[in-house]
């Protein structure tokens, strides 16, 4: 068995190494310049997906009366929203032409989020628990933009696929190579584990450093302070609930996640500091 172990191991990590890689987006002053794998699945596609998924939604909250139910709690939101959309060109000038829409969905649930292509939505629950002020609301729509900018969705989509295929055949070699087919079960079952804890979550927390960072360069460039994205954090940690350990979560910790925006604010200050002037 722990022949087999080692075998499903180097093979799922050979799976992905030296595959073609490319990045979404320019690095910014926050320097993300990670290579990502794309293959199998193209930017189409995922917007595509993404904006049919976005239209199901909107015309369910429509039907139940929960889509911009607040004239003034929308207009907050877009106008935020406009500001940050205006900076996007740092990292791709082409999302400057993105069919963006933004929209404010009645739920308890605090959370928000940006589809491939741009598709906005933030539930009432973000803005009535945690009560964010427009720093923090855009350090909030800045971070889901940002997964839209680089193209996270697309990525963890070309790694599901290439996972399920490497799945399958990492099986039927164990079988064919250990002249056992149970073995080919117990490929699947400890591989698609390995897949999870050594890629998927791994990935995952990469994504949302790399939102984090891009968001605070994104509002730092819109004009709203950097350091409201460390309160931001601050009042999503004491919302309270059990979490599980980081290296079992596809989220950062609190604090991991705190550390690096710290780490990064004196870089973006500068360009805070400078929207201000210029609104002068």
């Amino acid at each position: 068995m722990k022949r087999i172990f080692l075998l499903i191991a180097a093979l799922l990590s050979l799976n992905l190494t030296g595959c073609a890689t490319t990045s979404s987006t320019q690095s910014g002053a926050v320097g993300v310049d990670r290579k990502q794998y794309m293959v199998g699945v193209s930017e189409k596609e995922a917007v595509d997906q993404s904006a049919l998924a976005y239209q199901k939604t909107i015309k369910t909250a429509e039907s139940k009366k929960l889509l911009n139910t607040d004239s003034k709690e929308t207009q907050r939101v877009r106008a935020i929203a406009q500001r940050l959309i205006a900076q996007v060109g740092t990292f791709r000038p082409d999302a400057l032409k993105w069919d963006w829409e933004v929209n404010v969905q009645e739920s308890k649930e605090i959370n928000a989020y940006c589809m491939a292509g741009g598709k906005i939505m933030v539930y009432t629950g973000l803005l009535d628990k945690i009560k964010p002020t427009d720093d923090e609301l855009a350090a909030v729509m800045g971070h889901e933009i940002s997964h839209a900018l680089r193209e996270h969705v697309r990525e963890q989509m070309a790694r599901a696929k290439t996972q399920q295929f490497g799945l399958l055949g990492l099986a039927a070699f164990v079988g064919i190579a250990t002249k056992n087919a149970n073995n080919a079960g117990t490929a699947l079952a400890v591989g698609g584990s390995i897949a999870a804890l050594g890629i998927t979550l791994p990935n995952s927390r990469t994504a949302e450093h790399e939102a984090d960072e891009m968001g605070l360069e994104l509002a730092a460039r819109a004009g709203y302070n950097p350091n409201a994205a460390v309160t931001l954090w601050e009042k999503m940690g004491s919302t309270g609930g059990e979490k599980p350990p980081e290296i079992l979560s596809t989220h950062p910790s609190d604090a991991s996640r705190i550390e690096d925006i710290k780490r990064l604010i004196p870089t973006v200050m500068p360009l805070y500091e400078a929207a201000k002037d210029d609104k002068k």
